[in-house]
C-alpha cells in the first residue's frame, strides 16, 4: 500500500512525543515536569530537527508541563523558533481531536511540529500513514517512545486535506541526549 498522492505543495507534519517526565509524589498529571532523562533529550530532539531540516513553520503543543518544556528546550536549539500555539485541547487528545488541531493550520504553514502525548500521537501517525519507509510503520506500530520523532510528508492544498491514510511516513527518529 502506498499513501495518496494529491495536488498542492508538499507538507509536512512533524510530531514530536514529550520527553521523559517525572512522577512526583503528590503533583498532578499536567503539571509533571520533565525527568533527568528528558532533560537531556529534549535538547537532543531539537538538534535533530535542525540536522535533519525538519524546523517547523509552526508548532502546536500542549499545555502540560512535560510537553511545554520538551518544547521550550528543543526549539532552543534553533537560532529562531517559529511561533507556537499553546493549545490545552492537545492534553490527553485522541486522534479525532489531534486532528481537529492541525486542520486549523493556516494554509500558507507548510511544517508544522505537534507536541503532545500518547496514546494520541501514535494513534495519530498509525491513522495518517498510508505508507511507511524503512519499516517505520513496523517501528511505530511497536512502540512511540517519549522523545520521539515522527515525520509525516503529503500533499494538499490545506490541512484539512489530510486525512486517514494520505499521508506518507518518511522516518521515525528517537533521540537520546548523552550523560554527563
Amino acid at each position: 500500500m502506498t499513501a495518496r498522492t494529491g495536488a498542492g505543495p508538499l507538507r509536512r507534519l512533524v510530531v514530536l512525543r514529550h520527553a521523559k517526565s517525572a512522577w512526583p509524589e503528590g503533583v498532578a498529571d499536567h503539571e509533571r515536569p520533565l525527568g533527568p532523562r528528558g532533560l537531556r533529550d529534549a535538547p537532543e530532539a531539537g538538534r535533530v530537527l535542525a540536522a535533519s531540516d525538519l524546523l517547523p513553520d509552526l508548532a502546536l503543543c500542549s499545555t502540560a508541563v512535560r510537553a511545554r518544556h520538551t518544547w521550550e528546550l528543543a526549539s532552543a536549539q534553533w537560532g529562531t523558533p517559529p511561533p507556537v500555539r499553546l493549545d490545552p485541547e492537545l492534553y490527553g487528545a485522541d486522534v479525532p481531536e489531534l486532528l481537529a488541531a492541525v486542520h486549523e493550520t493556516p494554509p500558507e504553514v507548510l511544517t508544522l511540529l505537534l507536541v503532545g502525548h500518547n496514546p494520541g500521537l501514535e494513534e495519530l501517525v498509525l491513522a495518517l500513514a498510508g505508507d511507511g519507509l524503512d519499516g517505520a510503520l513496523d517501528e511505530v506500530r511497536v512502540k512511540f517512545p517519549t522523545s520521539a520523532i515522527a515525520v509525516l510528508d503529503w500533499h494538499g492544498e490545506s490541512w484539512r486535506d489530510l486525512g486517514p491514510g494520505r499521508a506518507l511516513l518518511t522516518s521515525v527518529t528517537v533521540p537520546r541526549g548523552k550523560k554527563h
